[in-house]
């Protein structure tokens, strides 16, 4: 029960925490219809899950209910992929390609490219 309730309370947190930051990048960035929040996100969740492994790994920080909270809970509730495969959806929907295309290569190769940043970055002793 412990762990439902440490998953629940992280992801409660990273879910208004995406929210509240995706809908302020989108505000400040409204070019051509283009899911920059929801990019943004996307790469900081996966900088942060690195830059936690990383450390995790190298320095032992983190027990199994903290690792639980943080990468299950807030950064699972943070990371918006659900949210990236309905844009996408919908820009292929609306017949809008290379828009489609772009975003899931933009989010593909930075996104894997962040997440072993923040794990070197973590790793740095």
């Amino acid at each position: 029960m412990t762990h439902i309730v440490l998953v629940g309370l992280g992801g409660m947190i990273g879910s208004v925490t995406r929210f509240l930051l995706a809908s302020l990048i989108q505000r400040l960035s409204p070019i051509l219809g283009f899911p920059f929040g929801t990019l943004i996100v996307n790469i900081v969740g996966c900088f942060l899950i690195g830059l936690l492994n990383g450390l995790a790994d190298t320095r032992q920080l983190l027990g199994p209910e903290l690792r639980l909270f943080l990468f299950v809970g807030v950064l699972g509730g943070f990371t918006t992929y659900s949210t990236f495969g309905y844009e996408t959806f919908s820009l292929l929907r609306d017949a809008e390609f290379p828009r489609a295309i772009l975003s899931v290569g933009v989010h593909v190769v930075i996104g894997l490219g962040a997440v072993w940043a923040g794990d070197a970055v973590g790793r740095l002793g």
